[in-house]
């Protein structure tokens, strides 16, 4: 019997559906407007961020490449090999050598934990020299712990730091023997200036001297000079600098993010500068120099002080400068090692002589009686007889006070040129008198009187009072005094001399110096605007407030000597290149002309010519061949209060057909005929034998 199959023949179950305990969910279609919001502001600033981009490449892509570039390049000037300068034959003046320098590698500095402070121990210890000093190097100029210029690093970041300039080269090669110890040293070989002194010649204050650029001058340069760069700061060093100095090159290179330098990308080799060939003879200005040192040494040991002087030749016809000297003077190297604040307070130092100052230019003086061949012109445009005779008394009353010759000596009546021959100064100062008097005496006007005053006008119709122009820098332009320079300046001065004629000198020792400033403190308190006789008296004979530079009466002896024609000072010929070739050719100045009559002319140098033969100049000049090479000129000794007198000589020869000028002045030196005319007579001896040598 069969099992049924339990599928089979039963009703299928069927479902039931439970109670709903909530209401079915409902099902809504969601909006689509926030999405397309959101893909429209999606696709606007895409839009934007790709026009952005496409002007950055398209307008503005070199603008950018260039500022990119500059992130990651620098570009390093690398200064030109300085020309020289020469002497009118092309003998080197001034030249560059070789210097060691040590260097350490501003990688290594930046890398190392104590930034090489033990390295710069190591290496100062090596070559003897301060710890300090060579650290400070690598300090940069202006931060916190860097030491003052010249001991910090004004220099390239990318460029090998100088620790030592000027080492000694066998002790710098000993750290290169051992790279282990001394780890980015270095020993570079640079060139510096250097002094052959031919015929031993100084001419420190002609050629000047070198300074490390400012950071102003770095700014200012247009990417022409780093900190490394050597500019002219004096002497014919300045005044051509441009020339000398040259095309300096320039090397890109790659750096990292802390600065070291990583790679070359392009460089540009520099162009040498171009030598400046000068006007000076060497055996000239050798025997200047030597012609000054001892006339300062001759009257020191008079018992005179001859604190400082001057000496200079210069050609009549052109004003080229074939010599000038200065005492003191110092050693020009001493810039090429790098010169310390203190040696540079001692080139100052009034104590010392202050020898940094020219006196040929930067310094004046009263020229006392080689100012007559300016005055007696003057005194013929008041109305002098020129044929006449006057009277020379040993002393002479003007307006009360008593004015003599030296030592009061007279010489009865007179003409013209005997009174420059015996440098009569009563004479003058009788005509100077005279003419203040018809000008109006104390109650001119100023400015009409200064404007009919004859002596003031011959004075700067030779130039004098103003700057000659020369090619050297610091000239001062000298005093010549006026009756409204006197009022203004008494304006300017008058608190402080009224608190000194209420209070007098009490730091003067001297009693007598102390009395006569107490006594002029009073009298200029009061009335010091005044121009009184005694001014115009003074001003006569170049002394009182009257003050010249050597320079600018070497100007007026050359205007006497060719005529009137007044040069301009100038050192530098030409510019040139290395074989010769000129550049540029550095032509005179014109500067007008002084206007005398042929007869004032010809009494000046029949004067002149007699000062040497039977004047005040005879005795230094005893012996001179004047028939067959004849010199003219005029001494001077300025007189202070409480002082030696400045001994000045002036001169120019031959007489007919003039080459040269020579001038020499010795500050508190003692008398003209004494001190300067023999120093003016040794150096026309070397340029009366070189004209014998060339014959």
């Amino acid at each position: 019997m069969s099992t049924p199959h339990p599928r089979r023949g039963r009703p299928a179950a069927v479902r039931v559906p439970r109670p709903a305990l909530t209401p079915p969910r409902v099902r809504r279609r969601r909006s689509t407007r926030p999405l397309w919001a959101a893909v429209a502001v999606v696709l606007a600033l895409g839009g934007l961020l790709v026009g952005r981009l496409g002007q950055v490449q398209l307008t503005r892509h070199e603008d950018l490449a260039t500022q990119a570039a500059e992130v990651s390049t620098r570009e390093i000037v690398t200064p030109a090999l300085r020309g020289r300068v020469l002497a009118a034959d092309g003998t080197p003046v001034v030249t560059n050598t070789a210097s060691s320098v040590v260097t350490v590698d501003p990688e290594v500095l930046l890398e190392s934990e104590d930034e090489g402070r033990a390295l710069v121990a190591s290496v100062a210890a090596t070559l003897r020299l301060p710890e300090e000093a060579l650290w400070g190097r690598t300090r940069l100029c202006g931060t916190a712990d860097a030491p003052p210029v010249p001991f910090c690093f004004s220099g390239s970041p990318y460029l090998p730091v100088p620790l030592v300039y000027d080492a000694d080269p066998v002790d710098a090669l000993a750290l290169l023997e051992r790279p282990e110890a001394f780890p980015g040293i270095g020993v570079d070989s640079i060139p510096v200036r250097d002094y052959p002194a031919p015929e031993g010649l100084n001419a420190a204050h002609l050629v000047g001297y070198l300074g490390r650029a400012t950071a102003e001058e770095v700014e200012a340069s247009a990417g022409e000079l780093d900190g490394e760069a050597w500019l002219g700061r004096a002497g014919l060093e300045a005044v051509y600098d441009d020339a000398l100095r040259g095309v300096p090159g320039r090397t890109t290179v790659t750096v990292d993010p802390r600065g070291v330098v990583t790679g070359t990308l392009e460089r540009t080799d520099p162009v040498q500068g171009a030598d400046l060939r000068t006007h000076l003879d060497v055996d000239v200005q050798a025997a200047s120099e030597t012609a000054l040192v001892e006339a300062v040494r001759a009257a020191r040991t008079s018992g005179a002080p001859a604190t400082s002087g001057a000496a200079v030749v210069l050609r009549p016809d052109t004003g080229a400068v074939v010599a000038a000297a200065s005492f003191p003077t110092y050693d020009p190297g001493i810039w090429t090692r790098g010169v310390s604040a203190g040696e540079y307070d001692r080139l100052l130092d009034p104590d010392r002589g202050a020898p940094l100052v020219s006196r040929v230019l930067a310094e004046t003086f009263p020229p006392a009686s080689t100012f007559k061949v300016v005055s007696l012109p003057a005194a013929l445009q008041t109305g002098i007889d020129p044929e006449g005779e006057y009277a020379c008394p040993g002393a002479v009353s003007i307006a009360g006070q008593r004015f003599t010759n030296y030592e009061s000596e007279a010489y009865g009546e007179i003409d013209l040129p005997r009174i420059l021959e015996v440098s009569c100064d009563t004479t003058f100062y009788r005509w100077a008198y005279e003419h203040w008097q018809t000008l109006g005496g104390s109650s001119a006007d100023g400015a009409e009187a200064d404007a009919r005053d004859r002596f003031l006008a011959v004075a700067r119709g030779f130039g004098l009072g103003q700057r000659t122009g020369v090619d050297l820098p610091g000239e001062e332009a000298g005093t010549l005094p006026s009756r409204v320079w006197k009022q203004e300046f008494w304006e300017s001065t008058r608190d402080e001399v009224c608190r000194r004629a209420d209070e007098g000198y009490p730091e003067v020792e001297d009693d007598e110096r102390r009395d006569f400033l107490e006594q002029l403190a009073r009298e200029n308190c009061v009335d010091g605007a005044r121009w009184r006789p005694g001014d115009a008296a003074n001003f006569s004979i170049g002394q009182g407030d009257v003050a010249t530079t050597p320079l600018q009466m070497a100007v007026v002896y050359a205007a006497v000597a060719n005529g009137g024609r007044l040069v301009t000072p100038q050192l530098a010929d030409a510019v040139v290149r290395a074989d010769g070739t000129v550049v540029e050719d550095v032509d005179p100045v014109d500067q007008g002309a002084v206007s005398l009559d042929e007869e004032t002319w010809q009494i000046l140098r029949s004067g002149l010519e007699g000062v040497t033969t039977d004047g005040t100049g005879a005795a230094a000049f005893a012996g001179w061949p004047m028939a067959d090479y004849p010199i003219a000129g005029k001494t001077g000794s300025a007189e202070s209060f409480g002082q030696d007198a400045t001994s000045w000589f002036a001169s120019y020869g031959p007489v007919e057909d003039p080459e040269y000028v020579v001038l020499v002045v010795v500050e508190q030196g003692g008398l003209g005929s004494d001190v300067a005319a023999p120093a003016v007579r040794a150096i026309w001896e070397t340029l009366r034998a070189e004209d014998e040598d060339e014959r």
